[in-house]
């Protein structure tokens, strides 16, 4: 497909970073490669299939008429009874008989340039940034896990629907507070997909988690309001996705 790994038109990003509690803490710009390009449906599609079709097992299995049991004897004689000649009951014509053309396992994998991975989850999250659909935690602050923090954080937050959490290796404590909630899906951060992103309403960074770093925007003193709705909100995406085209 020509083009289709055209990524132009950065547009700048801006965020608010809030603490657990749903402080502002400040407002942040994030970098435009990643949550400001025009997103690339066709690539995004493509990804999002092949990550799919990597899941599948590929384990179903039927046996064909040389793996059935019995049939070794022909059934009736080949000529004089009407019928037509059959060799084996075994045949897939008949009841018990193995599968014509049936499943084997297999592999449903596709190849898919690691280049396009990381391009389709950077459209993903220029797609929910662009509908201020990123939110930025500066750091899980719960001292136990407990169920009960996350859901008063996210409350805090003002998340609702399907919310992906993306985490680090040191999150643990938070990883077992989110872990009970059906509506959180948890991943780490060198494991976000573009899927992850899409099959999702809102996208959770922290600031260690954040792809791409952030900049603090002059001005923005702690406390200060929120930046001004024309500009679309974002959250960066690392480079840890270009591990996700091995998944």
């Amino acid at each position: 497909m020509p083009g289709i790994l055209t990524a132009t038109a950065f547009e700048p990003v801006t965020l608010e970073r809030r603490t657990s509690e749903g402080e502002v803490v400040e407002i942040v710009a994030l970098d435009p490669s990643i949550f400001g390009v025009v997103p690339n449906v066709p690539l995004m599609h493509q990804v999002v299939t092949a990550q799919l079709a990597a899941r599948r097992s590929g384990t179903q299995s039927t046996k064909t008429r040389a793996e059935v049991s019995g049939g070794g004897a022909k059934p009736y004689r080949q000529k004089g009874t009407g019928r037509a000649r059959q060799g084996t009951i075994r045949a897939p014509q008949f009841a018990g008989g193995g599968v014509a053309l049936g499943p084997k396992p297999r592999s449903y994998a596709q190849r898919t340039p690691r280049k396009m991975t990381r391009l389709a989850l950077h459209s993903a999250l220029s797609d929910r940034a662009k509908e201020r659909r990123v939110c930025l935690v500066h750091e899980w602050t719960f001292e136990l896990p407990r169920t009960k923090d996350a859901i008063a954080a996210l409350e805090a937050l003002g998340l609702e629907g399907n919310i992906l959490v993306v985490l680090g290796r040191d999150d643990s404590i938070a990883e077992r507070s989110f872990a009970n909630l059906p509506e959180v899906d948890l991943v780490e951060a060198s494991q976000l997909t573009a899927y992850d992103v899409l099959v999702n309403d809102w996208v959770v960074f922290t600031s260690a988690t954040l792809p791409g770093g952030l900049t603090p925007l002059e001005g923005s003193a702690p406390g200060k309001a929120a930046a001004p709705a024309s500009q679309p909100d974002a959250g960066d995406c690392d480079e840890n996705d270009d591990e996700e085209g091995e998944k």
